[in-house]
């Protein structure tokens, strides 16, 4: 639905893919941050949620950056796994994952290794045995060093991380590049146990 209430459908071009995010550029509607909307590549629909939408004047007209509304498949998965000419790397890396994500908000304490700055607690939106997806309209930069703490009942983790995917207006993604593979599987079954894996109903 556009900004008058009127259905409409447009093409648009796509870019700054990840598992759950993309920009789509050329829109021609006034889209505000909340708006939900049908987006399609080939026979591959889905439901996004606006998360901010900014006048980029012509030839761009509207960039609106978007996210996968809890539950919905990605469209855009193969071109995570074989990129086009001008996506970035990094989507193709965040799609080989060895532990499934949650779309759960768990707390996490954050720090930037660059200058030593003060720790900030945030939630990731996103979280596995071996990384995380934070949201922020500011995220670090792509190759960031971190350092990231959170918690698995009583125990506290610490890890060095790094950014691998920096998505502006949107959040990033963290690599925990210093977890020991035991720790990567307690806190996946950590994880797998808050928030169970969902059973297919049978067909």
């Amino acid at each position: 639905m556009g900004a008058n209430g009127q259905a409409f459908f447009q093409n648009a071009n796509l870019r700054n893919l990840t598992p759950i995010s993309a920009q789509l550029i050329g829109v021609d509607q006034d889209l505000k941050a909340g708006d939900v909307i049908g987006v399609q590549l080939g026979d591959k629909k889905a439901r996004c949620k606006v998360v901010q939408a900014v006048d980029a004047g012509l030839p761009f007209k509207f960039k609106v950056d978007v996210e996968l509304v809890e539950g919905q498949q990605c469209p855009w998965k193969e071109k995570l796994t074989a990129p086009a000419e001008g996506t970035p790397k990094v989507s193709q890396h965040a799609n080989k994952r060895r532990f499934p994500r949650h779309r759960i908000s768990y707390p996490i304490e954050m720090r930037d290794d660059r200058g030593g700055g003060v720790p900030m607690h945030t939630n990731a939106s996103d979280i596995g045995g071996r990384g995380c997806y934070v949201e922020t309209l500011v995220p670090f930069p792509l190759g960031t060093p971190l350092h990231i703490s959170f918690w698995i009942g009583e125990e506290k983790i610490s890890t060095a991380a790094m950014v691998r995917a920096s998505d502006p207006g949107v959040g990033m993604g963290i690599e925990f590049i210093g977890l020991h593979e035991d720790k990567q599987l307690s806190f996946q079954a950590h994880l797998d146990e808050i928030d169970p894996p969902r059973v297919p109903p049978p067909i």
